[in-house]
């Protein structure tokens, strides 16, 4: 039993991905030879393999309460974060699949489960200043199921020995 539950997630990822991309979504065909047995022991499956499974669902809109952000100046060494709020605009659920920064000075964490229409999620950007003098700008790539994928949200800070 503690495999299939292991399984579940990627047998979901393996059907979403090897959906027909020429049929809507209410006529998905999905292949029925995927063999649970055959598949890796992977916990997850890959980023990428999920980017492309959020792309392929139903496309929805988003609405950021701001996709810049300024930290003022900090100290050098700080870890400071933002939360960007998202709201999902749109008739079908929002699914974020990945975020993706720039460089590891950044870490993401973001809302994982489906948001609704008219619900809201949450970015954040956890951001460690140790490497860096002055100021900087750094990027975050958001996929999800939207039209104008990845968003991009950025932040700047002005960091102080």
């Amino acid at each position: 039993m503690k495999n299939l539950v292991k399984l579940l997630p990627l047998v979901a990822a393996m059907t979403l991905v090897s959906c027909k991309k020429d049929q809507t979504a209410d006529q998905l065909i999905v292949e029925e030879n995927v063999e649970a047995t055959a598949a890796p022991e992977a916990s997850a499956p890959a980023p990428e393999a999920v980017a492309v499974a959020a792309a392929a669902g139903p496309a929805t809109t988003v609405a950021l309460s701001e996709s810049n952000f300024a930290f003022g100046k900090i100290k050098k060494g700080d870890k400071v974060e933002h939360v960007y709020e998202v709201t999902n605009t749109g008739t079908n659920p929002l699914v974020i699949s990945e975020v993706k920064p720039a460089c590891g000075c950044t870490v993401p964490d973001y809302t994982k489960e489906p948001i609704l229409p008219g619900q809201k999620g949450k970015i954040t950007l956890k951001f460690d200043s140790a490497s860096f003098d002055g100021l900087v700008s750094k990027q975050a790539e958001v996929y999800a199921n939207v039209e104008k994928a990845p968003i991009v949200l950025s932040f700047t800070a002005d960091i102080q020995p």
